[in-house]
């Protein structure tokens, strides 16, 4: 009883103590209070509790105390917004996914609505990833991580938005460097489909693992060979490709939620109607569109078709996509990073051309 008399006399001087912090400084945090009222419990955790408990309480107060201009940091860089974007990312992946049903909708399509929303949570993490990354991680990041961190988002549009910010350039290596962080984009895009594959579909993905880690190595050495001939300059900007928009946007997954569900349908009638040679033909098409869903599609589908054939379905929307890609710097970009992109990209296109006829 005297040391809970303690303990209440010394929790009255601490707020009284704040009130006065409190007045002085507008924004004044409760950290040491905390401090001060775990600090007075450490005698009765001795006493009661084993070593390793009131050791791990002190151990964790000293590093926190130790921390704690660090954290004033980071929570100086969230506002409403961030917790906003963490509350829908934890009601699409906690909440509704686990609720809604694994049935078939159609009989003949092995599509159900739990699929459909796994496709949704798996992307939407993805973006989510890369916006954490580019917003707290790599805040004042150059061009080239910008590029990199765009990759994880998407290369179709950091390609598009690097092109047309490589207009304003006037220095020649800074030219490189956007040319480097494009290539680079694309590096990480083969590693980012690897992902989604062995999430949806093992078998597949080490099928394909050495064609993608030969494509993703290929690609990364590329981008650095250009990034080293650019050398070091201060001019370059220093932005992110992709601003800091809400990756979890409403409008985002009802897009990407009916394509899925529309290539259920338009997959399953190729493939009845054309068999192997149409989904040949649909996966070039679909890469001078949007490959994600037809991917993911493919990947989660058991269509009547072998391992090879979704193998080169995979592999031709992406060389598609890749010369889409090509189109848009040779349009859009700088005269002068038009030359060093469509020679990397080009590259880049053959040798996932020779890999592809080597499946054949």
């Amino acid at each position: 009883m005297p040391y809970l008399a303690g303990w209440l006399v010394v929790s009255v001087l601490l707020v009284v103590y704040y009130f006065f912090r409190l007045k002085e400084q507008s924004n004044y945090g409760i950290t040491t209070i905390v401090v001060g009222l775990i600090t007075y419990c450490i005698p009765a955790l001795v006493i009661t509790q084993p070593a390793w408990l009131y050791l791990l309480v002190v151990v964790t107060v000293l590093i926190f105390s130790e921390l704690k201009s660090s954290f004033v940091e980071i929570s100086q860089k969230f506002d409403k917004n961030e917790f906003i974007i963490l509350a829908k990312f934890l009601i699409i992946a906690g909440v509704i996914l686990p609720i809604v049903p694994d049935k078939q909708i159609v009989p003949f399509i092995n599509l159900t609505p739990f699929n459909i929303w796994l496709a949704v949570v798996v992307v939407s993490a993805i973006s989510y990833m890369s916006y954490l990354l580019r917003k707290f991680v790599f805040a004042n990041s150059g061009i080239i991580v910008s590029g990199v961190l765009g990759g994880i988002y998407s290369s179709t549009a950091t390609t598009v938005i690097l092109s047309r910010k490589s207009r304003n350039l006037r220095h020649k290596n800074e030219i490189k460097q956007y040319a480097s962080a494009i290539i680079l984009s694309m590096a990480v895009m083969y590693l980012r489909i690897l992902v989604l594959m062995l999430i949806f579909n093992v078998r597949l993905t080490i099928y394909l693992l050495p064609v993608f880690l030969i494509m993703a190595a290929f690609s990364t050495l590329w981008g650095l060979a250009i990034m080293r001939k650019a050398g070091r300059t201060n001019n370059v900007e220093q932005d992110n490709i992709i601003t800091d928009k809400n990756p979890l946007e409403f409008k985002v997954a009802i897009i990407f939620t009916l394509l899925f569900v529309a290539f259920s349908f338009i997959n399953y009638y190729v493939i009845e109607t054309f068999g192997v040679g149409g989904l040949n033909v649909l996966s070039w098409l679909v890469g001078l569109v949007y490959i994600d869903p037809f991917l993911l599609n493919i990947f989660q589908g058991k269509y009547e078709v072998e391992m090879n054939a979704i193998a080169l379905a995979t592999l031709q929307a992406i060389i598609s996509n890749n010369i889409l890609k090509t189109g848009y710097a040779m349009f859009l970009a700088h005269r002068d990073l038009r030359k060093p992109i469509i020679i990397g990209m080009g590259a880049i296109i053959l040798l996932n051309l020779m890999l592809l006829l080597f499946l054949v």
